[in-house]
């Protein structure tokens, strides 16, 4: 395999999680007495680049698909995250109901919904029809198909370059990042700018979240890596911000490389982060194999303790970093009885490999487990607010990354 980016040769292994089906393939009771792919689940980094990136084996096509589970709006944390980004770059930018905004995998239109309620004209582009239809009955208009360079120019053809161009949580999610990323160019009108999210590499690696590695997340990025990248598609990286979501991640804000702003102190300043903590020597890659393997034995030393000891465990939230850990710790119902989620297209279905029943919240309080272990660790705070009832019956709440660890 040779890199995503520069397309060096790949040698140098990060981590390799085994076999596992696509994360966010939830699974029918029909489906459970069919036989189920699985997939090498190994991340690489090139040496040349510094772009981490999983071995290719399922194709994007594959992984979002029509039946698609995955609903932003689900969460009310990302929501109010969503809320606060679009005031702040409309007062940033000086948006108006003049302006273009583009939206690249807009999901179920939990973003664009502000826009729409500002009078600001956008236009979401998303592949999954669960989740497009969704925003299309919100009233925002969906294009639906995968980004790049061609849906870019017929972008632009239709309705014009945009005065802005976000995409939260999708620059991972693209198997061709250059054409991605040169679609962003096509797109974007002069002077417009382009603001990515992702979840940051550094602190993957400082908090050992190997769960956020799935199929669906082709690249792990750093901003030394985002900076190559648009530099090869004639955009740069005028300023960039820390974000405490996913378990920290970084928004980027990019314009076309002849654009007059002054790149951020705040720029120089994150690759010079990132050059410290050592992300452009092989040496940092080397031992995150092993931290991982002591985390999946101490969450399977702690539920074998919770069965031992007579305690119920089960789990709240079915996301797609929850089944990583359940499949690469070999997690089955016998240690975990249920999953609950919020999210309806999730419940009533099975969790992929592990093949974990997926219930709706109110099955928590019918059956009272003594422990539930929340998957989704970056909303811990929010799940348990929203469940607290299970403190009523003597529960108690507990996470895995970066530790095993009983929160109350």
């Amino acid at each position: 395999m040779k890199c995503r980016h520069c397309f060096g040769e790949l040698s140098h292994r990060f981590l390799d999680l085994g076999f596992s089906p696509p994360s966010n393939r939830y699974l029918s009771r029909e489906d459970l007495s069919r036989s189920e792919s699985h997939y090498p689940l190994r991340v690489f980094v090139c040496h040349s680049c510094w772009l981490v990136q999983t071995e290719d084996h399922a194709s994007a096509g594959e992984l979002f698909d029509h039946e698609y589970a995955y609903f932003s709006s689900t969460s009310s944390t990302w929501v109010a995250h969503a809320r606060r980004y679009c005031q702040d770059v409309t007062a940033r930018f000086g948006l108006s109901q003049s302006s273009m905004v583009y939206e690249v995998a807009s999901n179920d239109g939990y973003l664009l919904r502000n826009f729409v309620e500002a009078g600001i004209s956008c236009v979401g582009i998303e592949p999954t029809a669960s989740t497009a239809d969704a925003a299309e009955r919100l009233g925002i208009p969906v294009v639906r198909e995968f980004f790049g360079m061609d849906c870019a120019s017929r972008l632009v053809r239709a309705r014009g370059p945009a005065d802005l161009i976000c995409g939260n949580n999708v620059y991972a999610h693209v198997p061709d990042i250059n054409d991605f990323t040169a679609g962003l160019r096509v797109a974007l009108r002069p002077g417009g700018t382009v603001t990515l999210e992702f979840p940051h590499l550094l602190q993957l690696i400082r908090h050992v979240q190997f769960d956020t590695v799935y199929h669906e997340h082709f690249s792990y990025l750093s901003l030394t890596a985002v900076d190559s990248v648009f530099r090869r598609a004639g955009l740069r990286v005028f300023d960039v911000q820390e974000l405490p979501t996913h378990g920290g991640s970084l928004r980027v804000f990019g314009c076309h490389a002849d654009d007059p702003r002054e790149s951020s102190s705040a720029v120089s300043g994150m690759l010079g982060l990132e050059r410290s903590e050592g992300l452009l020597k092989f040496e940092t890659y080397l031992h995150f194999q092993a931290r991982a393997e002591r985390i999946k034995n101490e969450f399977l030393a702690f539920l074998i303790s919770e069965r031992r000891e007579g305690r119920r465990v089960a789990a709240y939230g079915a996301a797609a970093k929850g089944n990583t850990l359940l499949n690469f710790a070999g997690v089955r119902p016998d240690l975990l009885e249920f999953v609950c989620d919020a999210a309806p297209s999730k419940q009533g279905r099975y969790m992929p490999g592990s093949h974990i029943p997926i219930l709706p919240p109110s099955e928590l309080h019918a059956r009272r487990p003594d422990t539930v272990v929340i998957l989704p660790w970056n909303i811990a705070d929010e799940v348990m607010a929203q469940q607290s009832a299970v403190h009523s019956w003597g529960g108690r709440f507990a996470v895995a990354i970066p530790d095993v660890k009983v929160l109350g």
